[in-house]
């Protein structure tokens, strides 16, 4: 029997590629080592002074909280919408779904520049009205991002809603369940793990969301893009190249766990 494994040509093309799209991020972590005082590669002497920095410096600390607060939220917030929504297609079917859908996903085709600049206005109207969910607020971060992001929530709700057999609704209703219990009990429980996908990927999309940001803050909502980009812009501090290191460290661990949670899973006996 043929083996499935691949060769050692395609082995090392496939290494070759991995090494060659991973090489700027593997050129932050020397950078972040540098003792000068700009982004430079190490020359013999290694310092850790850009990420005694990050502890020194309190707006380093606070940025990362408000991301994480506004990523929380924003998540929430989409992957709730994308839910419903995706509930709401799957289970009624209207005659106008693909109308209803594309219009669902305009921010995906609409230019970035575009939606920031009418979040830019729609914040400031709120702004008029109220003080705590508006133009540089974190609340009105939060809600500009939610709206960035819910398309892609809704692909992937979608996605899992059409791999659900349909006949497991049916047979729920026929045998008496409401609206309610057939969402809440029989829907929602098979596609958790799209459900989950979908809140991972909107906070990872609102985490590293600047372009909307750059639009809709001051002085007052410093997230940690907004941050790192006023560093790069301002004095090239190396404390983003430390930044960065640490952000690839978490990413990797998150991603190294996710993978062994799955083969753990699929050893386990069903």
């Amino acid at each position: 029997m043929p083996s499935s494994r691949p060769g050692p040509v395609l082995l090392i093309a496939a290494t070759a590629v991995a090494l060659f799209l991973l090489m700027p991020l593997i050129a932050v972590v020397p950078v972040s080592f540098t003792p000068a005082r700009f982004l430079s590669m190490p020359s013999g002497t290694l310092s850790l002074r850009h990420y005694q920095a990050l502890i020194d410096n309190p707006a380093w600390g606070q940025s990362i909280l408000l991301s994480l607060r506004i990523g929380i939220l924003s998540s929430a917030i989409a992957t709730a919408l994308a839910t419903m929504f995706g509930l709401g297609i799957w289970m009624f079917q209207p005659r106008f779904a693909a109308v209803l859908i594309g219009f669902v996903l305009l921010p995906l085709v609409v230019p970035p520049v575009v939606s920031a600049m009418t979040l830019y206005f729609l914040m400031t109207t709120l702004s008029a009205f109220n003080n705590w969910i508006g133009y540089d607020t974190w609340l009105g971060v939060a809600l500009a991002h939610a709206v960035m992001i819910t398309p892609f929530a809704v692909v992937l709700i979608l996605v899992a809603l059409y791999q659900v057999d349909r006949r497991i609704d049916l047979a729920a209703r026929g045998l008496g369940a409401n609206l309610a219990t057939r969402a809440f009990r029989i829907i929602i429980p098979n596609i958790k793990f799209g459900i989950a996908t979908a809140a991972l990927l909107s906070f990872v999309l609102s985490w590293e969301e600047i372009g909307v940001t750059l639009f809709i803050t001051s002085v007052n909502a410093i997230t940690l893009p907004r941050l790192m980009w006023m560093g790069l812009r301002d004095n090239i501090d190396p404390a983003i190249a430390a930044i960065s290191v640490l952000l690839i460290v978490i990413t990797a661990v998150i991603l190294g766990f996710r993978i062994f949670i799955e083969r753990r899973g699929a050893s386990e006996p069903q």
